[in-house]
């Protein structure tokens, strides 16, 4: 009996800290796409060509696959434990010249990306200064 007794209650305690969500996975900001901000796009003239915009604005990220007059750049933050936000500027072109310039999300402000963008985690004991293996070599003597 006792066993049975031992059996459900570590079983009701498996069960109750199973639905506790204090130990998480680990998130991140998630940016992903062309980081708009307003000087860019206050920059933007019509009749700019292509190549200005490009040079201004970068590579779009969607060109409609129907119509080569109209790129996209779209901007998405997933943020770990907030909100999306989005930002889209929607270039038109007649010719090769920019005629239309339309933005949906909030422009005005700029985004603040986190400054520990490394590549994985930090490792306790190594700093940023890294030692050349050219360094630590003794010169052979005869």
């Amino acid at each position: 009996m006792q066993k049975l007794t031992r059996i459900v209650t570590l079983s009701v305690a498996l069960l109750m800290i199973s639905g506790c969500n204090y130990f998480s996975v680990y998130k991140r900001d998630l940016p992903q796409g062309n980081l708009v901000n307003k000087g860019m796009v206050e920059q933007l003239q019509p009749g700019m060509s292509r190549q200005q915009v490009v040079n201004l604005m970068g590579s779009p990220l969607l060109e409609a696959p129907f119509d080569a007059n109209e790129w996209d750049y779209v901007y998405r933050l997933d943020k770990a434990y907030g909100d999306v936000e989005q930002r889209r500027i929607t270039l038109t072109f007649q010719g090769d010249r920019l005629a239309g310039i339309d933005s949906e999300g909030d422009i005005s402000g700029d985004i603040r990306l986190p400054d520990d963008q490394g590549v994985g985690p930090s490792v306790e004991g190594t700093s940023d200064e890294r030692e050349s293996p050219i360094d630590n070599v003794t010169p052979d003597r005869p």
